[in-house]
């Protein structure tokens, strides 16, 4: 068995792991593929992940003096499809022989609770690769909840990555009129594509402005590029009274956002999502697993494409290297998945 390991900031092996022992309630699943979310494993590959240096207090919510995680980071990751090849003797969902799509982390096998993967079952003969897609299609569905969209809404969508392209992708379905905004042409073509109205490469100019020449200003944007001079421009995008719905993962100090401008004088709600949690106005019916199984839904039946996604597909044995691309030119990757083999 091998597993993917963050030793230190900047490196990476693939490392031996014993087989865990098969226990009542659960299942072993061997990986096909393991997707990479960018974003995240980023700042473990980079050191700048809060809980490297703060120590996250579950029971207050708040980050304190310490930390959550240390070095070495064994099996991040967290969009996997595999088969399951041993199941305990009182498990009968998912069968053996399944192919499902879960969390366990960039590992060759893994066994997990029968009951986090029951329900997460491929359709019979489908490509295993789209279910890599799970969480990261959940974390735009979530931002697109948070966004509150009505149909006809102006919605103004910073960063087209793969979050940000299927985020494009949710709101179009949802009835939105769509600005996708990024640096990189190749992506702005995939968000016309994938049904943007229209898409500005930030490089040119402001898309505060060009959307205030258009429509007086977006009803609502979605950032997430991570930037903090995007999630600034995204405040300066909406309308008075509009809604900014921060999903990036913001690294270190806010430098570049001033909120006693746009923020502070035309009164923006400014409203975080994150994959730990639905929005509140939406936690009495809808959680996490419902948001994983409606997006997947989406893809199963065409609704929304994941191929046109998939930059890279490397051996696990590869993973250094795939970490390294991924720091050193990040805009020449969309999704990574890691490749298990016997």
């Amino acid at each position: 068995m091998r597993v993917i390991t963050f030793e230190e900031p900047g490196r990476v092996s693939v490392n031996p792991e014993p087989p865990a022992e098969l226990v009542p309630g659960s299942v072993r699943i061997r990986t096909l593929y393991s997707g990479v979310s960018a974003g995240t494993e980023l700042t473990a590959y980079r050191g700048t992940n809060p809980y490297l240096t703060r120590r996250w207090d579950t029971e207050r919510r708040l980050f304190v003096d310490g930390r959550t995680h240390a070095y070495p980071l064994a099996g991040w990751g967290y969009q996997e499809v595999g088969e399951v090849v041993e199941a305990a003797g009182d498990v009968s969902d998912p069968p053996v022989g399944s192919l499902v799509w879960g969390i366990w982390g960039h590992r060759a096998e893994a066994v997990v609770p029968a009951e986090k993967v029951a329900g997460h079952l491929l359709p019979p003969g489908a490509d295993p690769l789209p279910g890599v897609f799970a969480r990261v299609g959940a974390i735009a569905l979530n931002a697109v909840h948070a966004a509150d969209v009505h149909l006809g809404d102006q919605l103004a969508v910073f960063g087209q990555g793969v979050i940000g392209l299927l985020a494009t992708r949710l709101a179009v379905l949802n009835g939105a009129r769509v600005v996708a905004a990024d640096a990189i042409p190749a992506r702005l073509e995939l968000a016309r594509r994938y049904g943007a109205a229209e898409t500005f490469d930030v490089r040119t100019g402001s898309v505060a402005e060009f959307m205030r020449k258009r429509v007086e200003g977006a009803d609502t944007a979605i950032e997430l590029s991570g930037s903090h001079h995007g999630l600034h421009e995204a405040i300066r995008t909406v309308r008075k009274g509009g809604r900014v719905v921060a999903a990036g993962f913001y690294q270190g100090e806010g430098a570049g956002l001033r909120l006693g401008e746009e923020f502070h004088h035309n009164q923006v709600q400014l409203i975080s999502s994150q994959i730990g949690g639905v929005a509140s106005w939406l936690a009495h019916r809808w959680d996490v697993e419902r948001l994983q199984r409606t997006f997947m839904d989406l893809v199963h039946a065409g609704r929304v494409e994941v191929a046109p996604l998939v930059t890279h597909v490397v051996p696990a044995e590869e993973a250094a290297a795939a970490f390294d691309l991924l720091d050193k030119h990040q805009s020449e990757v969309l999704q990574l998945a890691f490749r298990f083999e016997e």
